[in-house]
């Protein structure tokens, strides 16, 4: 029973790198700098790292790579791509290998210079398209992602009366968070008003209804919790982790308003014991706006078509009822093209309680939801600083 490995490995250390621009860095680079990091700040050496988490847009066979370069020779490799919710569903098979005794600490690390490299993201997304083809959209030569994220969005507006305006609200909540957050990439002033008046990408979503395009990497490091006991930070405990992935395409979704994280939130709040009373920050994968008003209505804060009025007059805003994406999310932190990794981090700041002026008073478990593709893959985790 997945129960049985709840709360037996814990987070032992976080860094990150190079967020927003790293002029002169390769993505390799940027990610042996974040991975030397969370390594340093687990109080532990790259010589202790005998497990390792990787994936790439870039690179089918990424973690290769990635061992070569930091020197590793891992005992357990995962490698699984899902988009930019692989570094939250890496999570539970790292758990298993951990508490099976395969290895003793692993590395989850990601890095993308997808801002400044010459081969950026216009370049990745038309590889992609050969790549990796979408035969029932693709001949429609659609603006990926946004024209998917904007069906989902047209869709809720339609069945639910959801508005731009609601929309907006999720970019100013990120924004006022991001201005508490010295990292933030985007810290400048934000208003309702502005969202609404700002150029239409792909309509109802205006260019500040959709994620920053930044460089970075992230990491972070999984040891079993009887070890993490023993290093330098409070251990931040895995309660909880679930995948679920019910498309690839959009148009291969069977409502246009529900994600897999019904089922991926579902399961991961079933491991870890806990009830969405417990919960006491939010960390969502923010691509678009859309995005967050679906995730808390498939992951059950709210009922569906309620995700509009959930998030109105600041309500997950610093002061609003929910925290929610404190760092300042996806749509003002950082978005170097797969972000799940930097959500973990922040949930783990957040109950290390180290976050500043934008710490979340008395938070004790944290709610993490990764998304990859065009709302593809859905992987949701629990984490907490006590033990149930």
């Amino acid at each position: 029973m997945l129960e049985s490995i709840r709360d037996k490995v814990a987070i032992a250390g976080v860094g990150t790198a190079g967020l927003g621009e790293a002029h002169g860095y390769t993505e390799m680079e940027l990610l042996a700098q974040a991975a030397s990091r969370a390594v340093r700040d687990a109080g532990l050496t790259m010589a202790d790292i005998d497990g390792i988490c990787t994936s790439s847009s870039s690179a089918t066979m990424w973690a290769m790579p990635v061992v070569e370069y930091l020197g590793l020779r891992p005992k357990f490799i995962e490698s699984t791509m899902l988009g930019g919710s692989s570094f939250v569903a890496h999570l539970l098979p790292a758990m298993l290998a951990l508490a099976s005794g395969q290895c003793n600490a692993v590395l989850v690390c990601y890095g993308s210079t997808q801002r400044t490299a010459k081969f950026g993201r216009k370049e990745g997304v038309k590889a992609r398209a050969l790549l990796d083809p979408q035969p029932y959209e693709q001949p429609y030569q659609p603006i990926s992602p946004i024209t998917s994220y904007a069906l989902a969005a047209q869709r809720h507006m339609h069945q639910y009366g959801t508005t731009r305006r609601q929309l907006a609200e999720v970019a100013v909540a990120a924004r006022k968070w991001a201005q508490l957050n010295p990292e933030a990439y985007k810290r400048d002033a934000l208003e309702i008003e502005d969202v609404l008046n700002a150029r239409m990408v792909s309509d109802p979503l205006s260019v500040l209804d959709c994620c920053l395009v930044t460089d970075g990497a992230g990491a972070y490091v999984l040891v079993r919790s009887d070890r993490a006991r023993d290093l330098p930070h409070k251990p931040v405990y895995v309660l909880g982790n679930a995948t679920a992935v019910w498309n690839r395409q959009i148009s291969s979704m069977h409502d246009l308003t529900v994600t897999a994280a019904a089922e991926s939130g579902r399961r991961a709040m079933r491991m870890a014991g806990v009830t969405h009373r417990d919960i006491d920050v939010m960390e969502l994968y923010d691509a678009f706006t859309i995005n967050t008003i679906l995730f808390l209505e498939d992951l059950g804060f709210c009922g569906k078509g309620e995700g509009g009025a959930f998030v109105e007059n600041g309500g997950i805003a610093p002061g609003g009822h929910t925290p929610v994406n404190t760092n300042g999310g996806g749509l003002s932190c950082v978005h170097p093209g797969m972000y799940g990794i930097f959500i973990l981090i922040e949930a783990v700041r957040q109950l290390r309680g180290a976050c500043g002026d934008r710490q979340v008073p008395a938070a004790h478990i944290a709610l993490v939801h990764g998304n990859g593709g065009t709302l593809s893959s859905q992987s949701t985790a629990i984490l907490g600083n006590e033990m149930p």
